[in-house]
């Protein structure tokens, strides 16, 4: 009898250990300052997530700036390998520092990623009272003097920000990488403040960094890296229009610890997936200036892969890295 009653109280109590658990809130880490691309990754997903019933209460967003995601690149791998709770917010920019070695060593393999939902459109930007009013007039001023043009971006030397500048510039007959002037910032926010305050002279980001920015008026877009004019933006001419062949845009996803079990990575694919797939992302992405892109689970991973090797080769080839 006495054990019996035991046995329904541990049992009792273990069920609602169980049941505060699967209530507990999910951690998103932005691995940058608050106003960049991360940090909108962890809020936008993380709340749709929460509102559609994806998961069962709001997820926590930690900002954790640091070695262009470095820091917190090194603390899943290294502390936080077995959280099932834990998402960090991804992009092309974090590809980009695994293919080159930015991470001290750390390797694209030793975290799991989720995929990417969205691809956000790179874009070069000035103050709104820049003299620069095309790509074309940005590039003529390099080409005239590289040392009076510092272009800043939410990655660090090297990082795909920086690229897509090398890249615009290389199709434009520019090819003396050494000469640009390029300052790597904590996130897109950064950059952006940097371009306002009079400090550099042109932004090369991403759309959803400076979607704020640009409805206030503190800043004006000179060229979107895309095929097309980007749905919502019609009037920023892309950079292929004003006769500069690039195309660059930064998938936006996530990350997780690798050593949480293939149950719980597949929980949290489905999870992305459902928020791929609702209305409240689709507005989101409207809004915000990206581009459908949607690449999860395995089908993702294997695409990484083929990203990272491909961008070491870039990287290479221009001289970024050995």
């Amino acid at each position: 009898m006495v054990n019996g009653i035991i046995k329904r109280i541990a049992l009792g109590a273990a069920f609602s250990v169980a049941l505060a658990s699967s209530a507990l809130s999910a951690e998103c880490i932005a691995p940058a300052n608050p106003g960049g691309g991360w940090d909108f990754t962890c809020r936008t997903i993380g709340k749709i997530m929460y509102d559609i019933g994806a998961v069962d209460a709001p997820i926590q967003v930690t900002n954790m700036a640091g070695g262009g995601g470095g820091l917190a690149y090194a603390l899943v791998v290294n502390e936080r390998n077995n959280d099932p709770d834990l998402i960090v917010a991804a992009s092309s920019a974090t590809a980009t520092r695994l293919a080159q070695n930015a991470y001290g060593g750390l390797t694209a393999d030793q975290v799991r990623f989720l995929g990417a939902i969205g691809a956000d459109p790179g874009i070069i930007a000035v103050a709104k009272d820049s003299p620069y009013k095309s790509l074309n007039d940005l590039i003529d001023a390099v080409k005239a003097d590289p040392g009076s043009v510092t272009f800043a971006g939410g990655s660090a030397a090297g990082g795909f920000d920086h690229l897509k500048v090398l890249m615009a510039l290389g199709r434009a007959g520019f090819n003396d990488i050494k000469a640009v002037k390029y300052v790597g910032l904590d996130g897109g926010g950064d950059a952006i403040t940097q371009a306002i305050g009079g400090h550099v002279q042109a932004v090369t980001g991403d759309m959803s960094e400076v979607v704020g920015f640009l409805k206030s008026g503190d800043i004006r877009v000179l060229a979107v890296f895309t095929n097309d004019r980007v749905p919502g933006f019609d009037d920023i001419p892309t950079a292929k229009e004003q006769g500069i062949d690039v195309v660059a845009v930064n998938w936006r996803g996530l990350y997780v610890p690798k050593g949480i079990t293939e149950d719980q990575y597949n929980t949290w694919v489905e999870r992305l997936r459902k928020v791929a797939e609702s209305d409240e992302w689709h507005e989101a992405m409207v809004s915000h200036g990206l581009a459908p892109f949607t690449l999860l689970g395995h089908d993702f991973e294997t695409y990484l892969d083929g990203v990272i090797k491909e961008v070491a080769q870039l990287s290479r080839d221009i001289g970024v890295i050995q």
